[in-house]
């Protein structure tokens, strides 16, 4: 299944995909109600859309796609996790995962707008694989880390650079109002392998790499996080980014490509005054 949120701005309710669509939101879905991360996981959520299964075009006016997850209680990020950007940013690879957390503040959809911050004078983004939990986990076995898993939506860890020079830390640089895009869906049945994950900036490739050359693969990341901390449902944990990684110019157009799951689109504001 492919998970959406659509409708109004600040309006958006789950759906799912029932046709490929497009970023004009035209084609078809399935709605279904709020349950779409309850406390108690996403077990009933197909029989849910089974229950009101009623296929509408999606034609009304200002309807929208948002981030597949509205607001995820937490957003766990994977730092250096593919040894070429480790080594473009001066850095060895990491003999364990380099955790740290975005707010959910940050999140937006697809074809949102990413908000130059008055404080900073370059804006990177960070084309990323976004994995998406789905049931209150603890202490997950590697080979138990498919079952927590809900699905992928794909990522841009968008990053003020200069700030995380300055600080030596990375909580305001990653921090900002609209650093997270997330979307365009949540795709269930994606199976991360070989695919490609590439960035264009202005329609310009700047990353591609195979998810395979990770570091730490999907199932030591769930691992290693959910020895640390709880994970809840709609939890997001983006995987890191590949080498390439780069400023955007103000009005610049991001896109994150992955194969198999689709694209990510965003512009860029003008710097704040």
């Amino acid at each position: 299944m492919k998970l959406i949120r659509f409708g109004l701005e600040g309006k958006e309710k789950p759906g799912v995909c029932i046709d490929n669509i497009n970023y004009d939101v035209s084609g078809f879905v399935h709605d279904y109600d709020e349950a779409f991360f309850a406390n108690d996981g996403l077990s009933g959520l197909a029989t849910t859309v089974q229950l009101r299964k009623s296929e509408l075009p999606l034609v009304a006016e200002g309807t929208r796609l948002g981030s597949p997850v509205a607001r995820p209680s937490k957003i766990i990020c994977i730092g250096l996790n593919y040894a070429d950007h480790a080594a473009e940013m001066d850095s060895v690879i990491p003999e364990e995962p380099i955790i740290f957390i975005k707010p959910n503040t940050s999140v937006i959809g697809p074809n949102d707008t990413i908000q130059w911050p008055r404080m900073s004078e370059r804006v990177d983004f960070e084309a990323e694989l976004a994995i998406v939990i789905g049931r209150i986990c603890k202490e997950v076995p590697a080979a138990k880390a498919n079952d927590v898993i809900f699905g992928y939506t794909l990522a841009n860890d968008v990053t003020a650079r200069d700030l995380q020079k300055k600080d030596g830390q990375w909580s305001r640089a990653k921090g900002f109002d609209t650093f997270c895009p997330l979307g365009s869906w949540i795709d269930t049945e994606f199976a991360p392998a070989n695919q490609k994950i590439t960035s264009t900036l202005n329609g310009e490739v700047k990353q591609s790499e195979p998810l395979s050359s990770m570091n730490f693969k999907i199932p030591e990341i769930i691992q290693f996080i959910s020895s640390v901390m709880t994970l809840l449902p709609g939890d997001v944990i983006l995987t890191g980014t590949p080498a390439g990684i780069g400023p955007m110019p103000a009005g610049a157009e991001i896109t994150v490509l992955i194969e198999g799951i689709g694209s990510l689109s965003n512009k860029v504001s003008p710097r704040a005054n």
